[in-house]
């Protein structure tokens, strides 16, 4: 199977998923009542699947779904504040052919990155619990063993970084466990990716100045240098 067909194969899964019953009912409930300033639009208000190139070397994780971003839009980091920011840097990157993710049909492309989340669907407060994590844990190996050209995993934020070992620990895994620290570069050994551990682009982050657009862009050009 090739690795679009993987990953299409995948996302069909993930789309259908009602493991976790505190997120099915959270998604559907703001899915129904919307935010005033989206009352047009038809929410997704189901998981939402990886997105981006299959043919991707680098893996980007971040924590989940936004509740009125991809769980409005349905694709990842798109509509919201943090997608905003990521987008933008991966275009400054040249990762992406335009600075804007404002829905699924806005003529997006992303260029040798593939973009997914520790957990599928919106979280109430965007606090997953082990459970919901440990459930979609099995997706992000599928992504990590589908896409066949990986070289370089940017992990945002403690969360991800933590699911993203997790899910390297199931595949096989056995060295030591990385600190997380803003834009440290983390070998893993031959036959693994290299790990970039990285803040997640949130509004809480980017407003207080503790993630900055320089700070963000330089975690990106170390993704482009350490692809071979």
């Amino acid at each position: 199977m090739s690795e679009e067909a993987a990953l299409e194969a995948l996302a069909a899964a993930i789309i259908a998923c009602r493991r976790c019953p505190r997120l099915v009912a959270y998604r559907e409930a703001v899915a129904r009542a919307k935010r005033r300033a989206f009352q047009d639009w038809e929410y997704w208000g189901r998981p939402v699947p990886g997105f981006g190139d299959p043919q991707a070397r680098v893996l980007v994780v971040g924590l989940a779904p936004a509740a009125h971003g991809a769980n409005r839009t349905g694709r990842m980091f798109t509509g919201d504040g943090s997608g905003d920011f990521l987008i933008a840097a991966l275009y400054r990157a040249g990762f992406a052919n335009q600075p804007t993710s404002t829905h699924r049909e806005d003529g997006l492309v992303l260029r040798d990155v593939y973009l997914t989340a520790a957990v599928r669907c919106a979280p109430p407060e965007n606090r997953p619990t082990r459970a919901e994590l440990d459930n979609c844990l099995p997706f992000l190996i599928q992504e990590i063993q589908a896409l066949a050209r990986l070289q370089v995993v940017v992990a945002l934020g403690r969360i991800a970084t933590a699911a993203f070992l997790a899910a390297l620990a199931q595949l096989g895994y056995d060295g030591p466990r990385p600190p997380f620290r803003h834009g440290a570069v983390h070998g893993l050994g031959p036959g693994w990716p290299t790990l970039i551990t990285a803040y997640h682009p949130s509004r809480q982050n980017t407003q207080t100045g503790r993630l900055t657009p320089e700070m963000f862009d330089a975690v990106w050009r170390k993704a482009r240098d350490l692809l071979r």
